[in-house]
């Protein structure tokens, strides 16, 4: 910090009342809010703390986004600032960076932005993403590639699993399995987790067999895969938000490649149908919006809206976005001594997931922000 810098004011103590939503079992009457961490013991001075009534939950995550990221690849700060308020106001306080080719550090140092969990830069074949956004890279340099993101990002890797490929018309896998069984024992040795951009179906069982963490997306899940992910614990980031922009993608396609047209529009259809098959085989799927690159930010309660709709209960949908969610990414939620990461409601999300859209109040490291 600058000598010119004025060092952030210490946050007010604040009462929270009312329905304390802990866990998805465990509700608690109130806490408070003291140097910016949670306390369920009444604080000295308690009397003077600010209070506000409602139905309190842990600040929510977006587990798939892009801060520092647009469509045509890195944007400068300010950018990157409206990104981040624009999910804080919406009440991610924790985002996981799926990707990108900005150094967000800086993000880091401020108190008033959200924490980002980082993937590094994504890792492609090359000439199969989109420009700007990856290294772009042939198989025997993956592992290599895996190592040097491993070390950059924040416990996490990611990968463009599968992409259309010009030649056929479609889409089809990016890597030989053989580069795979590299890159993920590369990773898992830096002690990073991997995760896929995987639209299709044909690259999920290399991978997951491979010893993947995660796919993004995965609207190619089969009877045949399910069990697969299942079995082997790999969880799923749906992003059904993003999902919904693929009539347009092709119908932009449909004249150069119709195969990959008619592709895309087939797992638009059964979009719902694949997230609700996984959730009933048992496997872990969590909130992300994809937002950054053709979307917006601030879309976490309309993907959590999204998973009600493809058939899981809403107290599952609500995890996802949040208890899970923080337990998969190794962040606490509301616990004692936990930064004050939270927001409050008017109505019951449990009963209705659309109460996330409208926050009474989002507090972040125990500053009311919103």
């Amino acid at each position: 910090m600058s000598a010119t810098q004025e060092r952030p004011a210490e946050p007010q103590p604040l009462h929270l009342r009312g329905r304390i939503l802990v866990g998805p079992e465990e509700v608690r009457d109130e806490l408070w809010v003291v140097g910016g961490r949670v306390t369920f013991s009444r604080p000295p001075g308690a009397a003077e703390a600010g209070t506000v009534d409602g139905w309190v939950l842990p600040g929510l995550v977006d587990a798939h986004c892009h801060v520092g990221l647009d469509g045509h690849g890195a944007v400068d700060r300010e950018t990157a600032e409206k990104q981040a308020l624009t999910d804080r106001g919406a009440g991610a306080l924790l985002l996981r960076d799926a990707g990108s080719p900005s150094d967000t550090r800086w993000i880091d140092d401020r108190d008033d932005l959200p924490r980002i969990i980082r993937a590094g830069r994504h890792i492609a074949r090359t000439r199969r993403y989109i420009r700007n956004y990856a290294h772009e890279i042939e198989p025997g340099d993956l592992a290599a590639y895996v190592r040097q993101e491993a070390r950059r990002g924040d416990g996490w890797v990611k990968l463009v699993g599968d992409w259309i490929d010009r030649e056929t018309g479609d889409l089809a896998p990016c890597w030989p399995r053989w580069a795979l069984d590299e890159a993920m024992a590369a990773a898992h040795a830096e002690g990073a987790r991997v995760t896929a951009h995987c639209f299709a179906e044909e690259s999920l069982a290399d991978l997951v067999e491979a010893g993947i963490d995660c796919v993004e997306h995965a609207t190619g899940l089969t009877e045949e895969t399910l069990p697969l992910f299942a079995e082997r614990g790999v969880a799923i980031v749906p992003t059904l938000v993003n999902i919904a922009t693929f009539p347009g993608i092709a119908g932009a396609a449909e004249g150069k490649f119709p195969a990959y047209a008619r592709h895309m529009r087939e797992l638009h259809r059964r979009r719902h149908a694949t997230v609700g098959a996984a959730y009933d085989a048992g496997i872990p799927v969590f909130v992300g919006t994809d937002a950054g690159g053709s979307l917006p930010h601030g879309l976490v309660a309309d993907e959590v809206a999204e998973l009600v709709l493809a058939g899981l209960p809403p107290l599952a949908a609500l995890a996802a976005a949040s208890w899970s969610a923080r337990e998969w990414l190794g962040r606490p939620g509301l616990t004692e001594g936990a930064p004050a990461d939270l927001l409050v409601l008017r109505e019951d999300p449990r009963a209705d997931v659309r109460a996330l859209a409208d926050p009474l109040a989002v507090v972040l490291r125990g500053s009311v922000v919103g």
